[in-house]
């Protein structure tokens, strides 16, 4: 770290900070901190992007890139086949009229399905903070060679985005992302180039990784991150992502539909775009190390992206190791302050509101503040938790959210499902995942020959067997899926004045300028709106696409398979 360097981080994080203090100006009322209904499209791409893309996920790529090669970029790839069906995600959440997604809950089950709700995504929040600030540690440490200690580059991070974040609310977020989104994307390609040019570009790269081990130019690894594993995680991608608590706010804040759409959809595509460029600089670093005569079981995994910037930027230009780690901050804070203020907004709105309910607007707004303080803080402790692995505190974050995620999607596609199926659902799920990840269960099953017949148990460790992860998301999945219809079977049904409220709100467009002054219902004026069914049989709602879903849907497989194609065409 040179002066320069030391002196560029404290003009980034100084005016990040006061810019999201600025938006503090528009708060007025509890609807402006936690759902600000009023920006477009490019405002909602960069904060889609900002929102879902950090410096851990880089880690996490690099770190599984040192043993597993370029196939640990499904990583963060698996999100990649989910990613056309955010075009048609959008509008439902938007439609909603919803602050919250416990607000949907509540009116598709009711008020503890909402609460339930509540109580999972604020540990998945606090869980997501605490796996960015993890990374965060990591790359700090690693980039400035301990010059500046991974606890106090967390602490200073956390203190600022909750500055900003408690005075704006989610405007701040989006406001402040969109500056912190350019910075991700400089992030992302800063350091590519200069390990591209120290290795004799992608043909050296290829040329040293071939004579090292082929298999590390292959996009799938059998046995460890194979086909299998890539169509299970890219479910469960999609089966929880409607249960990040922060996508209502992504879908939502937009003056439209197509705000959403388009910010959703294709904020998330850059963020791929990005992933290559991560999985691209962390085989060139591998090149350059063996090329160096090192020994990569040497090397610390989660420090690999960080020590080559320390390897190449100083000697770049002075200053450039200061600008990579203002964007590696950027990264991390675009990320956790809209998590930050979509886990108060859970809470506030959702449990502490109908409780405390003949209250001011500025006393929910304090509420909310507080609520912010309170999860960043349980963040913090999971950060110190996981400190020393982020793939793990990631393989822990995939799966909160699902377990929940399904009761939304069988609530959605079935008149059928219950308030008592979701929590059978839920609860199954969760149960499900312990029990498939508990020694004795994978023990059992290796003991008696299941692991070398279905590929049930991974690997040994210790001599105890541990399932494969693509498994134990059959599990808890299959779980919750089969106990949420089976017990909606037989309980009580939600009233039918509410759940046709709730079809009626998926189905009825946006219309501009509307003013939503209760969540979850039409304006008054709108009538509900007609739409033709694909699928009405045994209860089901499947209605008949429009032109403009199907046209986006198409567009955003196009884009995957662009990305794929162009990713394999660079690195063979």
């Amino acid at each position: 770290m040179q002066p320069v360097d030391w002196a560029v981080l404290p003009i980034y994080l100084a005016g990040i900070t006061l810019l999201g203090v600025w938006t503090a100006r528009k708060v007025k009322t509890s609807g402006d901190f936690f759902m600000p209904r009023r920006f477009g499209k490019m405002m909602m791409l960069t904060f889609a992007f900002g929102t879902g893309t950090s410096s851990d996920q880089a880690v996490s790529v690099a770190s599984q890139t040192l043993t597993n090669g370029v196939s640990a970029i499904w990583w963060q790839w698996l999100w990649l086949p989910a990613t056309p069906f955010y075009w048609l995600i959008a509008p439902i959440m938007r439609r909603f009229r919803a602050v919250t997604t416990a607000d949907v809950y509540t009116l598709r089950y009711d008020r503890s399905v909402g609460v339930l709700f509540a109580v999972v995504g604020v540990v998945s929040l606090a869980a997501k903070i605490g796996l960015l600030l993890t990374g965060v540690g990591a790359m700090v440490d690693s980039c400035t060679g301990g010059s500046i200690d991974a606890t106090w580059a967390i602490a200073i991070v956390t203190v600022l985005f909750v500055t900003y974040g408690m005075a704006g609310g989610l405007a701040a977020a989006i406001v402040t992302d969109f500056v912190q989104g350019i910075m991700t994307v400089l992030f992302s390609f800063l350091l590519l180039p200069f390990v591209l040019q120290a290795t004799g570009g992608l043909e050296g790269v290829r040329q040293t990784l071939t004579a090292h081990n082929p298999a590390m130019l292959s996009l799938l690894a059998p046995g460890k991150i194979d086909a299998f594993f890539v169509v299970m995680y890219s479910l469960q991608a999609l089966v929880g992502i409607v249960a990040y608590p922060f996508i209502m706010g992504v879908c939502g804040a937009g003056r439209t539909e197509m705000d959403g759409r388009v910010g959703f959809m294709c904020g998330n595509i850059l963020k791929r775009v990005c992933t290559a460029a991560w999985s691209l600089t962390a085989l060139a670093a591998v090149a350059w190390y063996l090329n160096s005569g090192a020994d990569l079981a040497t090397l610390t995994p989660d420090h690999l992206y960080g020590d080559v910037a320390r390897a190449f930027l100083p000697g770049v230009m002075p200053g450039l190791l200061g600008v990579f780690l203002a964007c590696l901050l950027a990264s991390i804070m675009s990320s956790c302050d809209a998590i930050m203020i979509s886990s108060a907004a859970l809470f506030t709105e959702n449990v502490y509101r109908p409780i405390v309910s003949d209250r001011d607007e500025r006393h929910y707004i304090t509420v909310g503040r507080l609520v912010s303080l309170a999860v960043v803080i349980s963040g913090v402790a999971f950060a110190f938790w996981f400190k020393d692995d982020v793939v793990a505190a990631l393989k822990f974050w995939f799966k909160v959210s699902p377990t929940i995620g399904i009761a939304f999607w069988i609530g959605l596609l079935w008149r059928g499902a219950t308030p008592l199926g979701a929590w059978a659902g839920t609860l199954a799920a969760i149960a499900g995942w312990f029990a498939a990840t508990h020694p004795r269960v994978a023990n059992w099953l290796g003991e008696r020959g299941y692991a070398d017949f279905v590929n049930l148990a991974s690997q040994k460790n210790a001599g105890a067997w541990e399932l494969s992860e693509p498994w134990v998301i059959v599990a808890y999945m299959a779980c919750g899926v089969a106990a949420c219809i089976a017990v909606s079977l037989v309980t009580r049904k939600t009233p039918p004045e509410r759940l046709q409220r709730f079809y009626d709100l998926t189905r009825t467009p946006i219309r501009e300028g509307e003013v939503v002054r209760t969540p979850c219902t039409l304006p008054e004026g709108v009538e509900p709106a007609k739409r033709r069914m694909l699928l009405t049989a045994g209860g089901l709602e499947i209605p008949v696409p429009s032109a403009t879903s199907v046209v986006g849907f198409i567009a955003g497989w196009l884009m995957v398979g662009l990305l794929i194609g162009g990713f394999l065409w660079l690195i063979n």
